[in-house]
């Protein structure tokens, strides 16, 4: 019963506030009337363009560049599908450790894994723990930034795209 009573009073006072309530000598309509719209008169002169920015596009490689110099996206982490191969991150980290173990001593258990320029492989070293590698570059040129343990140097954390810093654990 407070229910039903409750809900007869907000609809008066709806009714109060709205003024759709009428004296016993108005005849008038319970609701004002609504005159029409102006009717629109054309503009002599055209409503001006906006200005939109011409959409991106990605542009086709050239004839001249071939597949594999052309960087991969760093929003995502992807297989770098032979650019570079294991062999080429290996041979670059010789390069820039002339220490490491001969011959089969280091082995690829993990990648390379891509974003934008930049790679992240990890390599089994013979008794040793697994080597973590980031580096850069174009395949057949590759610059080893980090080479160790933990390879989130300051200047990986600085400039690697953040996708490959994810998986990394950077």
């Amino acid at each position: 019963m407070r229910t039903a009573a409750a809900v007869l009073a907000i609809v008066s006072l709806g009714c109060l506030l709205s003024g759709c309530t009428r004296s016993h000598d108005d005849e008038g309509p319970l609701l004002p009337t609504v005159s029409p719209l102006p009717a629109r008169t054309l503009s002599p002169t055209p409503v001006g363009t906006p200005n939109v920015p011409p959409a991106r596009t990605t542009a086709a490689p050239s004839a001249s560049r071939s597949p594999s110099t052309l960087p991969f996206s760093d929003a995502y982490v992807s297989q770098c599908n032979g650019r570079p191969t294991g062999e080429q991150v290996i041979a670059a980290v010789r390069k820039a450790r002339p220490g490491l173990p001969t011959g089969s001593g280091l082995t690829v258990k993990t990648g390379p894994l891509c974003a934008g320029v930049w790679q992240y492989t990890i390599l089994t070293v013979t008794n040793s723990e697994p080597l973590q590698i980031m580096s850069k570059g174009a395949p057949a040129s590759l610059t080893i930034v980090t080479a160790g343990t933990d390879p989130c140097s300051v200047e990986v954390k600085a400039t690697a795209p953040l996708a490959l810093l994810r998986t990394a654990d950077c």
